[in-house]
């Protein structure tokens, strides 16, 4: 009885290895145009909203807290709200989340 004979190696595929290739190179852009770019401009976006805030500004935290800004220290990037009429409240800059709208 003959059996047939398997193929294998370079004998049974020609472009397997440049096909994977293609597909890991078209998979890496998808997720750069999908995940990595929008994040990148997001932070760009949020760092230029810190380096503009200025004393009397309304602001959100990143925890939801509203205030508005009373006094800022850039060497220890902090950034202290007045909550109340005499509640004030120290934040690293970082968690300022948003300018609130007028």
């Amino acid at each position: 009885m003959n059996w047939p004979i398997l193929m294998t190696g370079a004998e049974g595929g020609g472009g397997g290895g440049m096909f994977t290739l293609v597909w890991f190179g078209l998979i890496f852009v998808l997720m750069y145009l999908l995940l990595i770019r929008p994040q990148r401009k997001k932070q760009k976006e949020h760092n230029a909203l810190l380096k503009e805030l200025k004393k009397g500004d309304k602001v959100v935290t990143s925890g939801g807290m509203f205030g508005t800004i009373f006094a800022i220290d850039d060497e220890r990037g902090r950034i202290v709200l007045k909550i109340g009429e005499n509640t004030k409240l120290e934040f690293l800059r970082t968690s300022i989340a948003a300018k609130e709208d007028k």
